[in-house]
């Protein structure tokens, strides 16, 4: 993610009641690779890609970046939650300057109905409350994907507009901030906005 300015990357793991959110390591490759690839994952992100393309081009340590969390389960992999700039050409903007934090999440179908997605969202999203308190973050996803649908709603997100992108209509949201109760901004006016792919 651009723009953590002096915010040192990786942080310390995140653990949760269940999970673990950690930097990328190489032992979680195998996990990168099956969810690109697989139908389920990908429905409503552009399709699966191939296998066998996925095993020459995912380097030895996949998703090594600021603003990638691997979400960890006993130690394993078992998805992803990834905070990036939501591009100004984009449509859905919260701010007239754009570049809002966009909160996004993939995990393995085994995963899924288990409120694991809920859990570790809700530890990224307090985690950037803290280290930049009052900014915006937002989330899209598409209007048929009832589950990411359904985690919005969990998570707090209210719906500032819909659009037509990738052939598909695209729900776009924002929920308040969460401003950490010692920050200076928790007695501004500041707001916040999360979001989601």
């Amino acid at each position: 993610m651009t723009g953590l300015g002096s915010v040192p990357w990786p942080p310390a793991p995140i653990a949760t009641e269940r999970l673990v959110l950690r930097e990328s390591e190489a032992r979680d490759r195998a996990a990168f690779i099956e969810l690109f690839a697989s139908p389920e994952v990908r429905t409503y992100l552009g399709g699966p890609r191939p296998r066998d393309e996925l095993e020459r081009a995912v380097p030895e340590v996949p998703g090594r970046r600021p603003g990638l969390f691997v979400i960890a389960l006993d130690g394993a992999m078992i998805g992803m939650v990834s905070l990036d700039r939501r591009g100004a050409d984009r449509p859905g903007h919260v701010r007239p300057e754009a570049g809002e934090a966009e909160l996004g999440y993939t995990f393995l179908p085994e995963a899924w109905g288990r409120g694991y997605a809920a859990e570790a969202c809700t530890a990224v999203l307090a985690w950037f409350a803290g280290v930049r308190p009052g900014e915006p973050v937002v989330l899209c996803t598409q209007t048929a994907n009832d589950r990411s649908m359904r985690l919005a709603a969990t998570l707090g997100f209210t719906e500032v507009e819909r659009f037509e992108e990738y052939g598909a209509e695209q729900w776009f949201g924002a929920r308040p901030s969460i401003v950490p109760p010692d920050s200076p901004q928790a007695y501004g006016t500041t707001t916040t906005c999360t979001s989601s792919s």
